[in-house]
């Protein structure tokens, strides 16, 4: 597991799940947070989210993933949820095809209420159900290439690459902030000489770090 929760850390990144109810995005969080699984599982009310501490090099990041409901009834709170995310593991059932049929809908709101370079994780959830399954690898493997997102297969009930599936959406947020962090620093440097007035109504912000108070525009 990671380091501990207390841990003084470099980066808080928030990250998102999401798909159709049921198709088990809460037996994943709890899977990767405190490696639990629950066969009772209920669906989820509204929003709930954990927390794990993750080392990608030198580096330790605060991982805040949110779990969300998959009922309609729940989608008022869609704007708010996806606010500062820069992750998102979207979660479809091996075994019922519906589920991945809607793959093209949570798209669709991740890209219109999303960051637009979130890094995005497509899932296929209970590969232990072969016996069951209604969609293949490869139409997963494809439908994720063809929309330039990561892909995976996981199992959370035998805990199969679920750890893998949120190290790759982490890593990926890491890479991709610690390239804006670097290109700012150069942009920075390079203006040194300016003046630091700043247009009325304008503000710096800072990258995305634990001790920022408020995140870069590219974050939001």
């Amino acid at each position: 597991m990671g380091d501990s929760y207390d841990e003084e850390c470099d980066y808080l990144f928030k990250a998102v799940l999401i798909g159709d109810s049921a198709v088990g995005k809460s037996n994943l969080l709890s899977r990767f947070s405190k490696d639990e699984f629950r066969l009772d599982s209920k669906p989820t009310i509204g929003v709930e989210f954990a927390y794990r501490n993750i080392r990608v090099g030198e580096k330790l990041i605060k991982a805040q993933i949110w779990d969300t409901a998959g009922q309609e009834r729940f989608r008022a709170i869609t704007s708010s949820y996806y606010r500062g995310a820069l992750g998102a593991l979207l979660v479809y059932d091996i075994t019922r095809r519906a589920t991945f049929n809607n793959v093209a809908k949570w798209l669709h709101e991740l890209r219109e209420f999303g960051n637009s370079d979130m890094v995005v994780v497509l899932v296929g959830n209970k590969s232990d159900l072969g016996n069951s399954r209604e969609v293949d690898e490869g139409e997963g493997k494809n439908l994720a290439e063809a929309e330039g997102l990561c892909f995976m297969e996981t199992s959370a009930l035998e805990n199969k690459n679920v750890e893998e599936a949120f190290l790759i959406m982490i890593s990926k947020i890491h890479e991709i902030t610690s390239q804006k962090s670097l290109e700012a620093k150069k942009n920075e440097n390079s203006c040194i000489s300016a003046t630091m007035t700043l247009p009325f109504g304008k503000e710096i912000v800072n990258i995305d770090e634990v001790s920022a108070t408020k995140q870069s525009r590219c974050c939001t």
